[in-house]
């Protein structure tokens, strides 16, 4: 059952992994869930996955994010709206926006009459950045321990100064991602993605390059076969890396992230 799990992951490509548990058979089950039937959550379990979220670590216990539930039809409507029109932010029960948030310490130093000039640095802004990540990838982890589906959604950041008025964030605040939230469809299982072959993400001692090039074209070909099962043709992953970062555009907004978090309160000095 391992070799399978594995294989599913990896293709042909398998690592010579240890054996499994049931945590990380979970962590290399994951997939992303785009369709959600319309059973609501019971009552709680958000309150529980955030214990979980804020059970991750966190730089020097700053803990600089916040999260944002968004239930209301018509709110998450609009985000999937400002989320480059992103369907299923509508059709899942419950939105997460998770928000790199240094606001709360500049209110601390405002009650404070103290001026925190370390939170106007980039490094700042880069440590809320990993505290959010690092607690909604716990979320995930629990709540797929549990069935749920999830989905993250960087689309956020394509209209972020919008977002942050739909969210009514503070000044220092800004959702980065989000992540929806449901029961799976039964009707519309998916399959887990293929991913990098380890030889091009694991190195050992030092960063190598060996048999770059050869190592992708076989992950081209396993990609473009798992696409074409989910009936989205066969798209190969280098043309699409290609296509995703070739030109300005292509970051659909977000070519303009520094003037944009420059205006939501984020000096980034």
């Amino acid at each position: 059952m391992d070799q399978e799990l594995l294989r599913a992951r990896y293709g042909d490509d398998i690592p010579e992994a240890a054996a499994l548990n049931d945590v990380l058979r979970l962590l290399i089950n994951h997939r992303s869930c785009r369709h959600f039937s319309s059973d609501p959550l019971p009552e709680g379990l958000i309150e529980t996955l955030v214990a979980a979220a804020q059970s991750a670590a966190t730089s020097s216990n700053t803990q600089t994010f916040s999260v944002v539930v968004v239930e209301d039809a018509a709110r998450r409507a609009r985000l999937a709206e400002l989320s480059n029109r992103q369907a299923f932010i509508a059709q899942a029960p419950v939105f997460l926006c998770w928000v790199a948030d240094l606001s709360r310490l500049y209110r601390m130093g405002e009650r404070h009459q103290q001026t925190l000039e370390g939170l106007d640095y980039l490094e700042s802004f880069i440590v809320a950045a990993v505290d959010a990540a690092l607690a909604a990838q716990n979320c995930v982890v629990g709540a797929e321990s549990l069935g749920l589906g999830t989905v993250y959604v960087g689309g956020l950041r394509s209209k972020p100064e919008e977002v942050a008025k739909e969210l009514a964030l503070p000044p220092g605040a800004v959702a980065l991602f989000g992540l929806s939230l449901g029961w799976p469809d039964p009707a519309r299982a998916t399959e887990i993605k293929p991913r990098l072959p380890q030889r091009l993400v694991l190195h050992r001692e030092q960063y190598g390059i060996t048999a770059e090039a050869e190592t992708l074209t076989r992950y081209d070909e396993t990609l473009a076969d798992f696409s074409e099962r989910q009936g989205m043709g066969r798209q190969a992953w280098t043309p699409r890396m290609m296509q995703r970062v070739g030109t300005p555009a292509a970051l659909s907004g977000r070519h303009r992230m520094i003037e944009m978090l420059r205006n939501l309160g984020f000096p980034l000095k």
